[in-house]
């Protein structure tokens, strides 16, 4: 896919809110990694980085994007999904995690093209109504999503030969892995289009909208282009900004 030519497409890429230590200054400060930029950028789109705010602001916000990226991050509070928490479910980000839903539902409100990365791919289960494995390893027994702290692990997915995520990428992809939550039951209207070799959920496409799919790896980091190109192609055709 390409981008029509002379077309940037504007894509919302929500952040971190954290405390960070820079020279003598402890600040909380608005993060993102920037190979998600990067990854914008290369497909042909502009980031532009959508920090928590109030959820009023949601559809002011969506007024001048062509499409939503949500990103990786901190864990789902479990109160979302009507859960206790599990005892390595990390600590509630409460901000963010109302943002990134008000952002979410306004997106798939107007149809604007969305994808939706690790974390991003619970928040779109959670808003749909599923719920979530709080600790793989608890189900699985291994560490293969999150084999080293602070490094990206790898493995395979099978991807549904039918599904639109398969024309994108093919029936297999090797990706690079950082997560110990994941999808347990679909959201109304997800259906779940890739899985690892453990069962895992590992992507799922919203079939009554343009074009929205949550990937439960990191294609900023690795491996990702076809992803973001397809996404960026799709932005650039949604005329929601200008």
């Amino acid at each position: 896919m390409a981008v029509t030519p002379g077309r940037t497409p504007l894509i919302g890429a929500t952040t971190y809110r954290e405390v960070v230590r820079r020279d003598h200054w402890d600040e909380v400060s608005d993060l993102l990694p920037s190979s998600y930029a990067t990854a914008v950028e290369r497909a042909g789109g502009v980031a532009m980085l959508v920090p928590p705010a109030p959820p009023a602001h949601a559809a002011a916000v969506l007024d001048g994007l062509d499409g939503l990226l949500l990103s990786g991050g901190a864990d789902i509070d479990p109160q979302r999904y009507e859960a206790s928490p599990h005892p390595r479910t990390g600590g509630p980000r409460p901000d963010r995690d109302a943002w990134e839903l008000a952002l979410l539902e306004e997106a798939l409100e107007r149809d604007v093209p969305v994808l939706a990365v690790c974390r991003g791919m619970q928040v779109l289960n959670v808003a749909l109504g599923g719920d979530l494995v709080q600790h793989l390893p608890d189900e699985v027994g291994t560490d293969l999503h999150q084999p080293r702290v602070g490094a990206h692990g790898r493995h395979g997915v099978d991807l549904v030969p039918e599904s639109r995520l398969a024309r994108i990428l093919g029936p297999h992809v090797d990706i690079a892995t950082y997560h110990h939550q994941a999808v347990h039951t679909l959201g109304k209207g997800l259906t779940a289009c890739g899985w690892a070799e453990d069962g895992t959920v590992e992507a799922v496409e919203l079939a009554d909208r343009r074009w929205a799919f949550g990937v439960q790896w990191h294609p900023e980091v690795d491996d990702g282009h076809e992803l973001f190109a397809a996404f960026v192609a799709a932005c650039a055709g949604s005329g929601s900004h200008g």
